[in-house]
């Protein structure tokens, strides 16, 4: 890919040239704007599919037969574990203000936006770095964003079918007195929605993150092998926060996270590696 297409009009007034601070920002500027017209147009896409965005996607999770149930359930009977097929979910889901359902779908309609416009933002954000890298690392442009965009997108998908729906089941079947009526309202409902797609989606981009600290020095394997306990402690309490307080939850979203981590080291060893080789060239 040539420089001319990585590069914005902001830049290519500058190539060749030295940018200085108030280029960068310019630079900036016009990416934070394409990129949120591009969030704002993926946002009227999903707000026109009303139907599918909510009943068809989004209040999967509160309904008995939702997939993840189902296999919960013929897990269940293979291992003779009843308790997990989910045969009630006791909660209504109820608008508490005049504005409530109107507001609840503009901003979820955004939230849709930004993950339907995920890869054009990553392109965005490469533009924005690549004059800082070298000729054949711009290159990598295509694999960056295929790969940024797969890792979020595993990311979303697990939140969308783990996550959520084992804190929905387990918050709306937990009760402190059978005379306690569930009735919640759209915002928390959507909150556990937005919290458990939103962070699963960015934890899974963790070896890109440590791909680019990698590469600027920042960490190193000797780093992330030595501090190896402590991420596993930060896993678990963002796996605490992220599901509900069951221990068989936990396990689940820490589990791969601990994969990712595990394969940020060896994406980590090898830069350092080719970063010693070039040095000692």
């Amino acid at each position: 890919m040539s420089d001319q297409n990585l590069i914005g009009n902001p830049e290519e007034e500058h190539r060749g040239k030295e940018m200085s601070f108030l280029d960068h920002l310019e630079v900036l500027r016009w990416m934070l704007i394409r990129s949120t017209i591009a969030i704002l147009i993926g946002a009227v896409l999903a707000f026109s599919f009303k139907e599918l965005l909510f009943d068809g996607i989004l209040f999967g999770p509160s309904k008995v037969d939702f997939v993840t149930y189902q296999y919960l359930c013929k897990l269940g009977e293979r291992i003779d574990s009843p308790s997990l097929c989910i045969t009630e979910l006791p909660f209504e889901l109820i608008s508490n203000s005049m504005q409530g359902q109107f507001s609840t779908h503009i901003w979820i309609s955004f939230i849709a936006g930004l993950i339907l416009v995920f890869p054009y933002i990553l392109w965005e954000v490469w533009k924005f770095i690549s004059p800082g890298l070298y000729k054949k690392e711009k290159n990598y442009a295509s694999a960056f964003i295929i790969i940024s965009s797969l890792l979020f997108f595993i990311g979303v998908l697990f939140g969308y079918y783990v996550i959520s729906p084992m804190s929905i089941q387990f918050l709306s079947n937990y009760t402190v007195s059978d005379t306690v009526k569930n009735l919640i309202p759209l915002s928390s409902y959507f909150s556990i929605m937005k919290s458990s797609v939103l962070a699963s989606g960015i934890m899974f981009e963790l070896p890109i993150i440590i791909y680019f600290l990698s590469k600027i020095g920042i960490v190193t394997p000797k780093f992330l092998r030595t501090y190896r306990k402590h991420a596993i402690i930060i896993v678990l309490i963002l796996a605490a926060i992220i599901t509900p307080p069951d221990v068989i939850s936990q396990i689940i979203v820490t589990i791969p996270v601990l994969l990712l981590y595990e394969v940020s080291i060896l994406i980590s060893a090898v830069i350092y590696k080719k970063q010693q080789k070039a040095l000692s060239a």
